[in-house]
């Protein structure tokens, strides 16, 4: 209770204007008190109006009143300064962003509210007279903004309280008078009604489109961790597949070395028997001709008659061995084999690889791909820019609108060039599509035309079918005419029964390896999808009649 009594004792004799203990108290007419510094300040600021007024109840004092020290009440602030009971603030200081005080001196409270009538922002404090004075009645108070000088009319100083929907600007009363004086004006509360209705509808779509991404986002984080899940399965599977490859590897690594070991052994073993059974015949032969030396040189002729007959007998018939042991080359066919085995799955891993790579990357797209587009408004987010290439154009049509549109005409001066077609009345864009998602739209009319696509290495000369759109492995297209459509790729043609439409949108999902042809109307209707592998980057073509203009319209 006591500690009760301190806050409210110092609120009493607290200055409204710094809202800290009184120094140098007074007292003006009205009976408020505020520091001698504080209201000092305040009617120095309003000295060339020659009125001055109370901060708090507004009261209208002529001439400035004399301010004198109210002795009485600084006692009284002293002895309340010693109990030492300081009550921390009521309010919180302005900081970054809040809109301060504009009564508060020195360090600012944040403001609470903003009075349109005063085009000032007040505190807790200082906003009180408005709720209390009878002359603060009819002031309009709102939440605390700043930049208060932008509610005022630049011309009048007046606050804006009225829309000119003409020129769609705020504007004063008075200028309902003068500049907008026939203009459509409203007062800014009935306009704001109806945009506030406008702005709901706005951010209800901005919410849905929050919710749909979030849930794409969801749905991708899923995958993700799904993917995740996968790889690591599918490393731990080809680690062990891998591992039992190098294994199988390795053995035959080790049956092929046992294998020549093991040959090497027998020939060596052949070999060493061989020249050890030579070693003992040279051995024996090498014997019985030194008897036969030491015996022709002896002088005694009983001797040499008497051992001639068993030293002479000739030596046991044998054939030499057939041996031939080629040191170079020995194992010669082995290594050749060893070598093309080598080679051999060398090339098959890099075969392998290309399809397991392909395949790979066709698990990691179909992961991670955004959804499919259905809407125009969705397809049109993936919109390019395509321009028409002259060096690839038929001499007889002609290009126009910045490169974007083809017509028949006059044979035109077109340069010699490799990439133009000469006999088929074709022409390609400039811009090679690959790797994304691409969306664009074509108008025609007349007899007929081909839209399409195709890789850079189409023929472009001669007359056969290798040259046209859709009439070979490397281009698609869909032929539109006033009663029907075709879808051609590689020569082989899709009949289509549908409505005909003079706009088609062209929608490619490269790495999805999806091209989609639209019939483009209030509605979007799929006319066909072409499903391949697409390997090079894609460029847009036209083949065109006769009387059949073909244009690339701007999305944009």
């Amino acid at each position: 209770m006591a500690e009760a009594t301190i806050l409210v004792a110092h609120d009493q004799f607290s200055c409204p204007v710094c809202l800290e203990l009184l120094k140098d108290p007074v007292a003006i007419p009205c009976g408020h008190s505020y520091c001698m510094g504080c209201i000092k300040n305040c009617w120095d600021q309003t000295d060339h109006t020659g009125v001055y007024s109370c901060p708090q109840c507004r009261e209208t004092f002529t001439p400035r009143p004399v301010l004198r020290r109210n002795n009485v009440l600084a006692e009284v602030v002293e002895k309340l300064k010693k109990t030492g009971l300081n009550p921390p603030p009521a309010q919180s200081y302005a900081g970054p962003g809040d809109v301060p005080c504009d009564f508060c001196t020195g360090r600012k409270f944040k403001a609470v509210k903003s009075c349109l009538t005063c085009l000032a922002s007040f505190c807790e404090t200082h906003v009180n007279p408005h709720y209390e004075g009878a002359a603060f009645k009819r002031h309009k108070l709102m939440n605390a903004i700043g930049n208060l000088e932008q509610k005022l009319c630049a011309e009048h100083q007046k606050v804006l309280e009225v829309f000119c929907r003409t020129d769609q600007m705020c504007i004063c009363w008075l200028c309902t008078d003068e500049d907008h004086k026939s203009h459509d004006t409203v007062s800014a509360k009935k306009e704001r009604t109806g945009k506030q209705k406008q702005l709901g509808e706005t951010q209800t779509e901005i919410q849905q489109r929050i919710q749909e991404r979030v849930k794409v986002v969801e749905e991708m984080k899923q995958a993700v961790e799904s993917l995740k899940r996968s790889a690591c399965i599918e490393i731990k599977e080809s680690e062990k597949i891998f591992t039992e490859l190098i294994r199988s590897i390795e053995k035959i690594h080790t049956e092929v070395i046992e294998l020549i070991g093991d040959n090497e052994k027998v020939v060596v073993n052949q070999a060493e028997g061989l020249i050890k059974k030579l070693e003992q015949e040279i051995a024996e032969l090498s014997r019985r001709n030194a008897e036969l030396k030491q015996l022709s040189e002896t002088e005694d002729h009983i001797h040499f008659l008497q051992n001639f007959q068993s030293l002479c007998a000739p030596p046991e018939a044998g054939d030499l061995p057939s041996v031939t042991v080629n040191t170079g080359i020995s194992f010669g066919a082995v290594r050749k084999a060893v070598s093309d085995l080598k080679d051999h799955i060398e090339d098959f891993c890099k075969r392998e690889l290309v399809k397991i790579t392909k395949t790979v990357n066709e698990v990691a797209v179909d992961s991670l791909q955004p959804p499919e587009p259905r809407k125009r408004a969705e397809l049109i987010n993936y919109s390019c820019q395509l321009t028409l290439d002259p060096n690839t154009a038929y001499r007889e049509i002609c290009l126009s609108e910045g490169n974007r549109k083809v017509t028949w005409g006059e044979i035109q001066r077109y340069p010699d060039h490799p990439e133009r077609f000469d006999s088929w009345e074709q022409v390609l864009c400039r811009e090679g599509l690959s790797g994304t998602r691409c969306y664009w739209e074509i108008e025609w009319s007349g007899g007929g035309a081909f839209i399409g696509v195709t890789y850079k290495g189409i023929n472009r000369k001669g007359g056969d079918a290798s040259c046209g759109l859709g009439f070979n492995d490397k281009s698609w297209s869909l032929y539109c005419s006033g009663s029907s459509y075709t879808a051609w790729h590689n020569n082989n043609q899709t009949a289509i029964t549908a409505p005909c439409y003079p706009r088609i949108g062209v929608y490619l999902d490269f790495n999805a390896g999806t091209l989609s042809f639209y019939g483009v109307s209030d509605t979007m209707m799929l006319l066909h999808r072409f499903k391949n592998t697409f390997t090079e980057p894609l460029y847009p073509g036209f083949w065109i009649g006769s009387d059949s203009p073909v244009t690339i319209c701007q999305l944009n």
